[in-house]
Parts: structure tokens; sequence; C-alpha cells
């Protein structure tokens, strides 16, 4: 009897790297000619940015300062939610991204629907922020795997735990 092969899709975010980037982002802001003199200010919560600086201009500089710096770290940039721009005191503005963890629960269960409509002969199931696919044919397992790479979920997907 054959035994049942399983992976789990997941979406997570490695924290260190996004550390190093923001650091990385902070340092090359506080050396560039176009912010000398201005008051941008870059801040790591538990899982949030927090940039705040003088315009929107300035805003979107920075932005693109982070964004180049996650990406070179390989951290997907799809994970990170940007919030709405708000007026900070002293006529400054602020954003916050969050950086998504684990899948939603809807989203989930968008896989697992895509998942049950390739007819494989597998089986999903959520578990928590994961997925779990187990089927007999490994095959299979890497024709999901192949389905799910093709489709856009808003989120950066990792296959771990293959066995």
């Amino acid at each position: 009897m054959a035994k049942d092969s399983s992976f789990d899709i997941v979406s997570e975010v490695n924290m260190q790297e996004v550390m190093n980037a923001v650091n990385q982002a902070k340092k090359e802001i506080s050396q560039r000619y176009d912010f000398k003199g201005s008051k941008t200010e870059v801040s790591l919560d538990d899982s949030s940015i927090k940039i705040v600086t003088e315009d929107d201009f300035r805003l979107k500089s920075v932005i693109d300062v982070l964004k180049t710096r996650l990406v070179s770290r390989k951290v997907a940039i799809k994970n990170l939610e940007y919030g709405k721009l708000e007026d900070a005191s002293g006529g400054m503005v602020r954003q916050v991204i969050t950086i998504r963890q684990g899948i939603e629960t809807e989203k989930a269960k968008a896989i697992v629907k895509d998942i049950k409509n390739a007819k494989l002969k597998v089986q999903a199931s959520i578990q928590g922020d994961q997925v779990r696919v187990s089927g007999k044919n490994k095959d299979d397992l890497q024709a999901v795997i192949g389905m799910l790479r093709e489709k856009d979920y808003g989120l950066e997907l990792q296959f771990t735990n293959y066995r």
C-alpha cells in the first residue's frame, strides 16, 4: 500500500530580512542628496513599516527605496499592504505598510477550490493560516504546485514540508 505524500502551502515573510532592508533603506535615505535636511523617518514595528516624511513626493521616493531594498533581500513585495496616506502633525504625511503573514481564510478557500477544480487525485485542507495538500501520486502534487504558481492570489506562496 502506497503511503500518502503531502506538502504545505504557506505565505511567510522573513522578518529578519525585512529588518535588514529597512535599515539599509534608512541608511540610503540619510545619505541621499534629495533628502538632506528633511525630516524623513522609517520605523519597523512587529508587522508593519511606518513612514513619516514632509510631502507625497518624498514618500513615494522612500517607498521606492524600500521596495528596492526588499527585492534585493529576496522579500516578496506582494505581501505588503499599503495603508492610506494620512496627514501627520507639523504638515507631515504618514503611511503605514502592513506585512501580511499567513494565508487568510478567503484566499485559502479560493486555493482549495482551484485545487478541487483541477480534477487531480489530491485532497486539500485548510489548517490555520496554511493549506495542506496530500495525495498518493507525487506527480499530481507537482501538477498542483505548477498550477498554483501560474495563478495570482495577491500573496507570495511558498511550498514547504514536501514529503
